[in-house]
């Protein structure tokens, strides 16, 4: 390999970190804000004497995570409200 395909690796390289790097800072920015959000809803709710609908399948996904099954509760979880993988992770972790 010359010298030029030894310096565009190097590029190559250093562009997929800086990008990497952004895309990090950028999910982690949005996690940050939709937290922030969830807590002003919650906090709306409670003010509101609001409570948040209660989960289908709430009583299956809190027998499972009981048994110690918690992949299976997240799996429930989702078929149950359509949530995302990490959503679900979340919600069910609350629960234990």
């Amino acid at each position: 390999m010359d010298i030029f395909g030894v310096v565009a690796l190097a590029g190559l390289i250093l562009l997929y970190v800086v990008i990497e790097s952004s895309a990090t800072r950028t999910r982690a920015e949005l996690t940050r804000r939709m937290n922030r959000l969830e807590d002003k809803v919650d906090l709306l709710l409670k003010q509101a004497g609001l409570e948040e609908p209660p989960v289908p399948r709430q009583d299956e996904v809190v027998a499972l995570v009981r048994a110690g099954k918690k992949i299976e509760a997240i799996k429930v979880y989702r078929e149950a409200t359509g949530a995302g993988l990490l959503e679900a992770k979340v919600a069910v972790e609350r629960l234990t």
